[in-house]
């Protein structure tokens, strides 16, 4: 069936988000399925960049319509923002191409404080939360808690339902943490303004994408985050609430096993992550600042989100070879081959070693790589300008040599190659 499915096989912020523009030109649908306002997608197109954490980035296009699943967690406040700063833009976001599933979560006030409140107490500890109630949201969602899109359809027990969660999460936020509580008749009032709003965005997705699906259209699968933040194929404990890996993608839909035609993993030509946990090809100094960038454009490696720096690294073959198996990834697509411009020598980790020993893959998983030594091959870099170039001959011999090096590693062919930030900097590999 003609479902493509598109995850992060890092840490996040692989650059999925211009992946996402490029496919979605001929996409009928474009599908969020996992995570919150946590994440987000850049967007270059011409003088215009796109910042969004919510809504599918394919909705920039005029042909997609957009979808918000029911394995995501939503800030009702921060899809109104977002939804008013497309429409500023010129793009069409009315109930019609926009729809969001009954059975995704809402993120309150309430999560928020809880959110803040745990981070503190952890002390040293830290996870790196971004602060905006995604893990609390999806705690409520587990134990039963929570509030689904559907209970705004109904503006009286909407109100209630407000009510008891707040009153319970207060009672964690003062007995817990000595937190201050959260005023319920604030929320609820907040709220019930945001549900008059979204309530005609509210659908059944799943249905709505299975009849697509039957009638041959195609569906594209936009995730956030990365396989390595991934809830229990991850750097656990420092992961993400959800699972932003291919099989979350059928439960962050409601979608069958067997719909899907592609899986295509977004991997940086390094490494890069935000917060607390292992990196183990981790750089420091000059290096990190010409991989890094200084923040002054949209490309710079600072977080969508939270505006924070990336921690950069050597590009990581043991941990992509494990997510494109994790994954069942058919194709990669490598992104910013242009920032590696002007390094020399590059360098890949091909294997770890511990204890004189060396491992190719992770007996494990990655969930306590701090005890690992990364194993580098050095590969020659190139000087020449590689933003202009379109196709796969015209690139340097030593680019097209590390790229070959990274599919043989990787275990999966490498069909698109970015080569700059805008839509048309792109190599396609056949």
């Amino acid at each position: 069936m003609p479902l493509d499915i598109i995850v992060g096989t890092q840490w996040g912020d692989e650059g999925k988000g211009r992946v996402v523009d490029l496919l979605s030109a001929q996409a009928d649908f474009v599908a969020r399925y996992n995570g919150g306002d946590n994440a987000g997608h850049t967007v270059s197109v011409a003088d215009n960049t796109f910042k969004l954490h919510l809504i599918p980035s394919g909705l920039i296009h005029s042909r997609p319509i957009g979808i918000i699943g029911n394995g995501m967690v939503v800030n009702p406040a921060v899809l109104l923002e977002e939804i008013d700063s497309l429409r500023s833009a010129g793009i069409s976001v009315t109930p019609e191409r926009l729809k969001v599933s009954h059975a995704a979560h809402l993120i309150s006030p309430a999560h928020r404080a809880l959110d803040a409140a745990q981070e503190a107490a952890r002390g040293e500890g830290k996870i790196g939360t971004t602060l905006r109630g995604i893990g609390p949201a999806y705690t409520s969602k587990m134990s039963r808690h929570g509030i689904r899109a559907e209970s705004m359809l109904e503006a009286g027990s909407f109100r209630e339902i407000v009510n008891l969660q707040v009153e319970e999460i207060n009672k964690q936020l003062i007995r817990l943490y000595d937190a201050e509580p959260v005023n319920p008749a604030r929320v609820i009032e907040e709220f019930s303004h945001y549900a008059g709003q979204i309530r005609p965005y509210i659908a059944e997705v799943s249905r709505l994408l299975d009849e697509a699906l039957s009638r041959g259209q195609r569906v594209l699968a936009e995730g956030a985050q990365g396989t390595l933040l991934d809830l229990d194929h991850g750097t656990y404990p420092f992961v993400t609430s959800s699972s932003p890996t291919a099989a979350g993608a059928l439960m962050g839909l409601g979608l069958g096993v067997g719909c899907a035609d592609r899986v295509i993993g977004v991997t940086k030509a390094f490494q890069t992550r935000v917060g607390a946990g292992p990196l183990p090809t981790e750089v420091a100094g000059e290096l990190a600042t010409q991989l890094r960038g200084t923040g002054k454009n949209p490309w710079d490696e600072f977080g969508t989100t939270t505006g924070r720096p990336r921690r950069v690294g050597w590009l990581d073959a043991v941990l992509l070879r494990y997510a494109v198996r994790i994954n069942g990834i058919t194709e990669l697509c490598l992104t910013k081959l242009d920032i590696l411009t002007g390094i020399d020598p590059l360098r890949i980790c091909v294997a770890y070693r511990k204890d004189r020993e060396s491992y190719q893959d992770l007996s494990m998983g990655p969930g306590y790589l701090e005890v690992f030594e990364p194993v580098y091959q050095e590969l020659p870099g190139w000087k020449q300008e590689i933003r202009q170039v379109r196709q796969w001959e015209e690139l340097p011999a030593e680019a097209r040599a590390y790229v070959l090096r990274i599919e043989e590693l990787s275990r999966a062919p490498v069909r698109l190659v970015s080569v700059g930030p805008e839509r048309e900097q792109v190599v396609e590999i056949n």
